[in-house]
């Protein structure tokens, strides 16, 4: 079952994707909204990457899926809060898959990564690997970390961060999420043997802000972790 099959399942009723997202005109709508919704999916169309872009559009979507007076779906006024929270995802997800196409997207697979994580484990690390691997900075292999490190999932985002971390062209951040899951994950020496390898970044000052953040726990984890002598 996929995750949308999932979401569907416990809103308790099927509703079509391909109307999920989608303007729709609403009494209570405010004017120049639509105009905006039109802008911000035109931004989209040209860089699928945009962040506040999206997360605005999204915050549209979601409106327009929980409305509770919304003629096209009087079911909508009977949900209950987790109900409507549920079908706020689902009108998300939607939205996520209909720009993730692009070959050059990765932002919307970071937000289909976050919608799953939960449900689909499997499915959301190859939707953040498939992230990673689009964009050059790092951003996306920093976004799908904190992911995983949010969800506890310290072990998936060493595995993907060794995979798809490289030094000298991705963002220091991406560097950081990785050596935060190596110490949270016990493992104090890979944590300073990466620390070193960010040397090589050409953003000395980012660099400088990691370095700050981690040396001095480092240390101490690898103090806490030799052996008692007698």
């Amino acid at each position: 079952m996929t995750i949308v099959d999932r979401l569907r399942s416990l809103i308790g009723r099927r509703a079509s994707a391909s109307k999920v997202g989608v303007r729709r005109q609403t009494s209570g709508e405010r004017r120049g909204d639509s105009a905006h919704e039109d802008a911000l999916r035109a931004m989209l169309s040209d860089n699928p990457n945009n962040a506040q872009a999206f997360r605005d559009l999204a915050e549209i979507v979601r409106r327009h899926a929980t409305a509770p007076h919304n003629d096209e779906d009087p079911l909508a006024a009977s949900l209950d809060p987790t109900a409507r929270a549920r079908q706020a995802d689902l009108a998300v997800w939607a939205l996520a898959e209909e720009f993730s196409g692009n070959p050059k997207a990765w932002y919307p697979l970071i937000e289909l990564a976050r919608l799953s994580i939960e449900h689909d484990h499997d499915g959301a690390i190859r939707r953040l690997a498939t992230a990673a691997e689009r964009d050059s900075t790092g951003e996306a292999l920093a976004e799908g970390l904190a992911i995983l490190r949010e969800a506890n999932l310290n072990g998936e985002a060493i595995g993907l961060g060794i995979a798809q971390w490289r030094p000298l062209e991705h963002t220091p951040r991406a560097a950081s999420h990785l050596i935060g899951a190596m110490l949270d994950s016990g493992r104090p020496s890979d944590a300073r043997r990466y620390l070193e390898a960010i040397k090589t970044h050409p953003d000395a000052k980012a660099v400088a802000a990691v370095k700050a953040e981690f040396a001095d726990k480092i240390s101490r984890a690898e103090g806490s972790s030799l052996p008692e002598r007698h």
